[in-house]
């Protein structure tokens, strides 16, 4: 059984911003079939920045509490910075993950990508279309 830290323990049993936002400007999905972990992210941006951020996973207790502290990590800050969030950064934040576990941190920062590209990409599409 992998060893968890308190940090990791906290998000996992107090989860942050859990749930869906109502007409999100960007939605982003990942999922490891291998493991059966799936992540959905919602965000709102405002000026170029996290709003909000909120969270659907099916997972277990490391993919839930990567998906929280993703979270808690990309309020207020801008698209460019969230951009570069690593698997690395996350789980760091954390305060590490078990090796066996260490993907999860890959799809929480995936999925959070994921959400800001539809986010730029539906931009893009209203531009052209008001042009």
């Amino acid at each position: 059984m992998p060893i968890y830290s308190d940090k990791v323990m906290d998000h996992f049993m107090n989860p942050r911003n859990v749930g869906e936002i109502e007409n999100p400007d960007g939605i982003g999905e990942v999922g490891n079939p291998i493991c059966g972990d799936m992540m959905t992210f919602y965000i709102k941006v405002k000026d170029d920045r996290i709003d909000d951020v909120k969270f659907k996973t099916f997972g277990c207790g490391a993919a839930i509490a990567v998906s929280s502290m993703v979270t808690e990590m990309a309020k207020g800050k801008t698209l460019d910075e969230v951009m570069k969030f690593t698997p690395e950064l996350v789980a760091g934040e954390l305060g590490g993950l078990p090796k066996a576990k260490f993907h999860c941190s890959n799809l929480g920062a995936q999925a959070l990508h994921k959400a800001i590209k539809n986010y730029r990409d539906k931009k893009k599409e209203k531009e052209a279309a008001s042009t």
